[in-house]
């Protein structure tokens, strides 16, 4: 665990004799976190405990700035600089910025410098850490994320904390009906006539090929997905019967249609954080995994395929809500996701507008009628914990998630995953890590999807 010479040198007089640790237990509340802002101003880092939320808001109210997350070209030459491969430390003479500190680290009595290039902490008592900040700026901008109490098991209050938030902060009246309210478009009509064809117990072929042929720019879709480098269909994709009947299948087609027809019926939002995947990279990735996984499981307690896969697709909608109901405020809720990656979205989303991307996603499926697999999945996605009516696909966009988080897909924070979740899935650890490690290996081919479904 040996730190690099520029680390040792910056903490020579505060810790002269380093005692490093094996890592900090997940969750500790005494270890520190850097943070790098910049604006037009200049550039400034930002001390706080991991376990705290940086409110971007509060901090540039108090300085009369417009900072945000330091690009991420700009971290890679600093790194670079420094001898350091992912975060820069909580040392502030590595950089020399000015810093400003959380006010709320002085109440405690020792702190802990997590280095995660080298897997470990430095403990540092309050006073060897006030000679390291002694010329840091001391303000209140980090709030504790036990004051932040996200909603993921009460989805009989969802209702009313979407009302209440579209009441704090466009001024309608609580009592309009929730649809009215959001001023969303209807159900787009393809996805109307797709969801009778789901119920139709004698829908054929013929009625999926003449409802995607009705949508030009759908078909083309269906098409260029079907005819891509993932599927290696033998001979040429030339329509949207060859699509259905040689490559995709009904069900796979029925579904990935859906998911298409109501991903164009709201706009991509122009302002996006930086260092995330985009919507519908996103959507394939959880699609594809939700789907693999789905195919794993036992016969007997195996989901439908097609429901598995349509809520991957659509797992990140209530994202493309928030953009158009909350849209002065999607920007400051870019910028707070940047600044705490570690955290989950759901966390800066309650603080910041008291509801998440999850309970609004899952309210819209609902008054648009779709199957009540989707919305138990959009809603439940990010608790594991989960044990209602449904609650195989809810686990399975978790279980997903966190499969490729641990690859190197940005999909948000990392959570352990128990052997318990294998075990009540009826899957087994070791196969499905080599299913996806062959999936993660297809990244090209991913990317080439979403290009085809954002086009």
């Amino acid at each position: 665990m040996e730190l690099p010479a520029s680390v040792r040198q910056a903490l020579a007089e505060v810790a002269p004799d380093l005692a490093l640790q094996a890592p900090a237990p997940n969750g500790a509340d005494d270890v520190l976190r850097m943070v790098l802002l910049e604006d037009d101003q200049g550039q400034l880092q930002v001390i706080c405990r991991e376990q705290a939320l940086l409110d971007l808001a509060a901090l540039n109210k108090q300085l009369g700035r417009d900072l945000r997350l330091l690009s991420r070209k700009h971290q890679a030459q600093l790194r670079q600089r420094l001898g350091l491969l992912r975060d820069i430390p909580p040392v502030p003479p590595l950089t020399g910025w000015p810093t400003i500190v959380d006010a709320g680290l002085d109440q405690l009595g020792a702190v802990a410098l997590g280095f995660t290039d080298q897997d470990c902490h430095l403990p540092l008592n309050a006073e060897a850490f006030q000679r390291l900040t002694a010329g840091a700026r001391r303000l209140p901008i980090a709030v504790s994320l036990a004051n932040i109490r996200v909603n993921l098991d009460r989805p009989e209050e969802d209702r009313e904390q979407l009302h209440s938030a579209i009441k704090r902060f466009t001024g309608l009246r609580i009592r309009q009906r929730l649809d009215d309210t959001l001023e969303l478009p209807p159900l787009p009509e393809t996805a109307q006539r797709i969801i009778h064809l789901r119920v139709n117990p004698n829908a054929v072929m013929g009625d999926l090929v003449d409802v995607v042929e009705s949508d030009p720019s759908l078909a083309a879709q269906v098409v260029s997905w079907a005819s891509s480098s993932f599927y290696a269909a033998a001979g040429q994709v030339r329509s949207v019967h060859d699509a259905v009947s040689r490559v995709l299948g009904f069900d796979l087609v029925m579904n990935l249609a859906m998911g298409l027809a109501l991903g164009r019926a709201l706009k991509q939002p122009a302002d996006q954080p930086e260092g995330y995947l985009g919507y519908w990279q996103q959507a394939i990735w959880q699609a594809q995994s939700a789907g693999i996984l789905a195919s794993m499981m036992r016969r007997g307690e195996r989901p439908a395929f097609g429901l598995a896969y349509l809520a991957g697709l659509l797992h990140n909608f209530g994202y493309l809500v928030l953009a158009q109901v909350f849209p002065p405020h999607f920007k400051l809720a870019c910028r707070t996701w940047e600044a705490n990656p570690h955290l989950d979205t759901a966390i800066v989303e309650h603080y910041l507008l008291g509801v998440t991307r999850e309970q609004i996603g899952a309210q819209l499926m609902s008054n648009w009628g779709m199957p009540e697999e989707i919305v138990v999945a959009l809603r439940h996605q990010k608790n594991p914990d989960f044990q209602g009516e449904h609650k195989v696909y809810a686990k399975l966009l978790w279980l997903g998630r966190q499969l490729l988080i641990a690859r190197g897909v940005p999909l948000g924070a990392a959570e352990y995953v128990p052997d318990s979740l294998y075990q009540e899935l009826g899957l087994e650890r070791g196969k499905v890590e080599e299913q996806f490690d062959e999936l993660v290996a297809s990244r090209d081919s991913i990317m080439a999807m979403a290009g085809m479904m954002a086009s």
